[in-house]
């Protein structure tokens, strides 16, 4: 559980959720007493009691408390909050910033309702409507399709090359020399930074008892720790890939240490990591990403072994500069941003595309395939969200193709609602007159000749379940191809023609319906087969009961008896 203390001299301590400390100092400032009762506000909006759970948001109001201060001082004020007047406090909020305003409100609102004692209208004032409106923050809207196509080929091409590259080098170094012995050569060159590790060229030298310039003039150098170590530009296209692949948030792949990463078989990572603005949270990674974090891992050892013990548990290692021995402590927007200009990524606009690692993350969710969701309240991308926010900021947010692909889908559920509503097609006696005559409808709307009535009578196009009247009609699948649907399928196809001689396998399928009842979730049977299981129903409800009485002596409730794939099959 986060903490925070209020010290002398005058300052915060935080030890927040994730266990990591921050340290504010406040001493120096005019006015101490104020500065004390607004850090004592601040205590209560800390996590767990409040939303601030990390130092780049305790910073935020830090720098609040000292500006407040310095500023009523300079007005006048002597002492701590309960000296200050409405019409102070007012003039004060006036002049700030929205965010500025906002954290003054939020100390003064929790220093009055906590303990504080304020002067008359001030914590009505604090608790009342901001008078800098706060800009209206809308979540970015996901990257193009070709956008994000562009991206993930640029990063999957430099980590595979980059990779590559690095297995090449130490294959080579297994069959390589000391350079004094076997020449400047690169598998020689890579040999000895095998032993030396991540060293400048100068130190690179002084091993050989030659210059800087000298190594310079050789060659080679620069290209050999490039292979051997990931430098800063490997170690961005790593991260973003990860990104791309997993939908984690950045400060999560920021502060990721290899014991986060927990093995749960050969192929399957259960990672653990803290998302700033909530706690610590795992997720089961997708393959691509399991790949990738083996392939990286695999990637650092080398540079890993040379990084002292108390820095060997960071995940992401890699070199500022290749030729350098300073490894990379912080990737900002501006390392970023030379990257994207290096590798020619551009947007849909042929300017240098803008990489923002959270909308990174709205991508990978809006791409992501949601087939599976059930509706319900806990089917969210994060557990932390509600189903209305993530309809919001990422449901809603969606390219023109998943766009047309929502309509596509909406149409083919209206169709398929529409079809359900027509009573199913059951004969009673094989005569093409019969038919014909009885279901008129029937022979308009497939467009059927004597001779297509003939074959559906005969037999001739019979499917499992009943007769279809045009298997390549492309109702279910590919027009001109052969049906692919499952036999229960046929029950709700307006192309579907019931006659008595499909009774034993109408009798078969309801015998199967009823085995994954037994075996099934009701919630699960009903929104699998629960249309078929009724309508399967109304369709045997038509024939004879002696028809049935019949047909039911030919059933002998096994799977064998339907043509069922494997994952089919009742257990």
């Amino acid at each position: 559980m986060p903490t925070m203390l209020i010290d002398d001299p005058l300052g915060i301590t935080c030890v927040f959720s994730d266990g990591s400390r921050a340290k504010f100092s406040l001493d120096g400032l005019p006015n101490p007493d104020l500065a004390r009762d607004l850090a004592t506000g601040l205590v209560d909006l800390i996590h767990p009691h409040g939303t601030a759970d990390s130092a780049g948001t305790v910073n935020h109001y830090a720098q609040a408390i000292r500006r407040m201060t310095r500023t009523l001082s300079a007005r006048g004020l002597v002492g701590g909050l309960h000296r200050v007047r409405r019409g102070q406090l007012a003039e004060y909020l006036m002049g700030c910033s929205g965010s500025q305003e906002a954290c003054a409100r939020a100390m003064v609102t929790v220093f009055g309702q906590a303990a504080g004692t304020l002067a008359d209208g001030v914590l009505d004032l604090a608790v009342g409507r901001n008078f800098n409106v706060q800009p209206n923050h809308h979540t970015l809207p996901p990257y193009s399709e070709t956008e994000w196509r562009r991206l993930t080929e640029v990063c999957g091409e430099l980590v595979e090359e980059s990779y590559t590259a690095h297995r090449q080098s130490l294959a080579a170094v297994a069959r390589a020399r000391h350079p004094a012995e076997g020449g400047w050569k690169p598998e020689n060159v890579c040999w000895l930074l095998a032993g030396l590790g991540p060293v400048g060229i100068g130190e690179f030298g002084r091993s050989l008892g030659v210059s800087a310039a000298v190594v310079h003039k050789r060659g080679g150098f620069h290209d050999a720790v490039r292979a051997m170590f990931p430098d800063l530009g490997v170690l961005i296209a790593y991260r973003l890939l990860f990104g791309i692949y997993s939908g984690i948030v950045p400060d999560g792949i920021d502060d990721l240490v290899t014991d986060d990463v927990d093995w749960a078989g050969d192929s399957t990572i259960l990672l653990s990591y803290v998302k700033g603005r909530t706690a610590a949270e795992s997720l089961n990674l997708p393959r691509r990403a399991v790949r990738l974090l083996e392939q990286w891992l695999a990637h650092s050892a080398l540079l890993r072994s040379f990084v002292p013990l108390d820095e060997r548990r960071g995940l992401w290692l890699g070199l500022s500069r290749a030729g350098g021995d300073r490894r990379v402590r912080q990737i900002d927007r501006v390392a970023v941003q030379r990257w994207v200009l290096r590798h020619g990524l551009t947007g849909d606009d042929e300017a240098p595309l803008k990489i923002h690692r959270s909308r990174i993350r709205t991508t990978h969710e809006a791409m992501r395939d949601k087939s599976a969701w059930t509706g319900s309240g806990r089917a969210t991308i994060d557990p932390n969200h509600t189903p209305s926010v993530e309809g919001d900021h990422y449901l809603t947010a969606t390219t023109p193709a998943q766009q047309h692909a929502v309509e596509a889908v909406i149409e083919d559920a209206q169709h398929d609602m529409l079809r359900r509503a027509h009573p199913p097609t059951v004969i009673t006696e094989e005569e093409a007159a019969a038919l014909a005559a009885g279901y008129p409808q029937l022979v308009a709307a497939m467009d059927l000749d004597d001779a297509a009535i003939a074959e559906l009578i005969g037999g001739q196009r019979d499917v499992f379940t009943a007769a279809c009247g045009d298997q390549l009609s492309g109702l279910h699948g590919p027009k001109g191809k052969p049906c692919p649907a499952r036999p229960w399928v046929c029950l709700l196809c307006p192309l579907a023609v019931f006659a008595p001689r499909h009774a034993v396998n109408l009798l078969r399928l309801k015998a199967f319906f009823s085995r994954q009842w037994q075996q099934m979730p009701a919630a699960h049977f009903m929104a699998v087969f629960g249309p078929y299981a009724a309508r399967i129903q109304q369709v045997l409800d038509r024939f004879d009961p002696a028809v049935l009485a019949a047909a039911a002596q030919r059933v002998d409730d096994q799977d064998c008896e339907l043509p069922l794939r494997p994952e089919e099959m009742t257990a």
